[in-house]
């Protein structure tokens, strides 16, 4: 009988040790400008720390700042501005040592690929043929306070916001462009780059301020050794391969 429990203990020891091997989940909250990327770099980063399952949620920087500060178990958060990032540490919902710079990005007006008129510059939008300009909520969707910052430079702001289309993240501006539910949108130039045949970028936008993305580690992290890592990884040459290669400057 003895014997015959050993040899049951035996058999039950790998199975046993194999689920108390169970990867752990890291929750990465990201802006929605890097969805393509990120999506690639999750593989890499699990293969080469197979204890860990990472777990994406994309969406606009504010709306994920939102969801942290009402409890959403994040381990890190990488924004596409600065500001996002402020507030998160003003409101301690991330760890402020942490805090990194790992990409930037341009800010370009698209037109639908099949528009009959293409702008060549701010002030081409004011004409009336463009009488849709979809352009990210400014209160919280970065893309959408460049834009204003920007127009607000060149004293177009008001006419503009006028004809505005409000888009809740980067990808649903591109998205109205690419159906050509609109005559222009304001996006970035790595979303441009993901649908060549249905937009074309009609020119680039000079922002006062530069386009940086800053990623750090939730406060409430209950991973806080994984969230460290992939924080690192983010910023390794393997990853920032990826990044570029998605159409991402340095930081």
């Amino acid at each position: 009988m003895t014997r015959f429990l050993l040899r049951i203990a035996a058999l039950a020891f790998p199975l046993l040790a194999t689920f108390g091997a169970a990867a752990a989940d890291l929750t990465v909250s990201a802006a929605a400008s890097l969805s393509n990327a990120f999506q690639e770099l999750k593989p890499l980063f699990e293969a080469a720390h197979p204890d860990t399952r990472v777990l994406l949620n994309f969406g606009a920087s504010g709306a994920l700042l939102q969801q942290m500060a009402r409890g959403a178990p994040v381990d890190v958060f990488a924004s596409a501005d600065q500001n996002t990032m402020d507030q998160a540490q003003a409101q301690a919902l991330v760890d402020p040592s942490t805090r990194r710079n790992f990409a930037s990005n341009t800010l370009v007006v698209i037109v639908p690929r099949g528009a009959s008129a293409v702008p060549a510059s701010l002030a081409d939008l004011t004409q009336p043929g463009y009488k849709r300009i979809a352009i990210g909520l400014p209160a919280s969707v970065p893309v959408g306070r460049y834009t204003k910052a920007v127009l607000e430079q060149a004293g177009l702001w008001a006419g503009i916001e006028a004809r505005s289309i409000g888009a809740h993240n980067v990808r649903q501006a591109l998205d109205y462009a690419a159906r050509g539910e609109v005559d222009a949108a304001f996006v970035y130039a790595t979303d441009a780059t993901l649908m060549p045949d249905r937009v074309r970028v009609a020119f680039s936008v000079q922002s006062p301020m530069p386009v940086r993305y800053p990623i750090a580690l939730s406060s409430t992290s209950q991973q806080r050794d994984g969230a460290r890592r992939f924080i690192s990884f983010i910023q390794s040459p393997t990853a920032q391969a990826v990044l570029a290669r998605f159409g991402f400057g340095k930081p």
